[in-house]
C-alpha cells in the first residue's frame, strides 16, 4: 500500500514553509499527519501506534521499541523523510546489507535491513559516547 494513496492524505501534508528572514517552521509531525488521516486514533496507545506504523506499504516498519523512543524523545519525521529512509533502506538492501545504522537529520536510527524494520531511534544528544554494535553498514544522510 502507498502511503500517497491513503485518502485525505495529500490534504493533510503542511509543508515546511520559509520565512523572509531563511527560518524554515517545519509541517507536522509524522504523528500527526498519521491521526489526520486517520490511520492512529487520537487516544494513541502502543498497540495502535504500532499497527499504524507496520501497516504502512512495502516501506520501512517501526517497531514498538523504536516508536516508544520516538515518543519519549520528542523524535518525529516528516513524510520526506520516510521517503528518504524508504531509499536508503533499498539502498543497504542492495548492498547485502543486513543491519544498519542510518544517521538522517539529528536522529540515529538502527534499521533490520532484512526485516525493512526500525529497531530504535536516537537523537543526537544520546550518541554521544555510544558504541553501535552488531551493524555491517552505515548510511549518512
Amino acid at each position: 500500500m502507498d502511503i500517497k494513496r491513503i485518502p485525505g492524505f495529500e490534504n493533510s501534508i503542511q509543508p515546511s514553509t520559509t520565512k523572509g528572514n531563511g527560518a524554515v517552521t517545519p509541517g507536522p509531525s509524522f504523528q500527526e499527519t498519521m491521526n489526520q488521516v486517520g490511520q492512529v486514533p487520537t487516544q494513541v496507545g502502543k498497540e495502535n501506534v504500532s499497527s499504524a506504523l507496520k501497516n504502512m506499504a512495502d516501506g520501512v516498519k517501526f517497531s514498538n521499541h523504536a516508536v516508544e523512543r520516538m515518543r519519549s524523545r520528542g523524535i518525529s519525521f516528516k513524510p520526506e523523510d520516510m521517503g528518504r529512509l524508504n531509499e536508503a533502506v533499498g539502498r543497504a538492501a542492495a548492498k547485502g546489507s543486513k543491519d544498519s545504522l542510518i544517521l538522517m537529520n539529528d536522529s540515529a536510527l538502527i534499521v533490520s535491513v532484512k526485516n525493512k524494520t526500525v529497531v530504535t531511534v536516537m537523537d543526537k544528544s544520546a550518541l554521544k559516547e555510544n558504541v553501535f554494535t552488531n551493524i555491517d553498514s552505515t548510511i549518512v544522510m
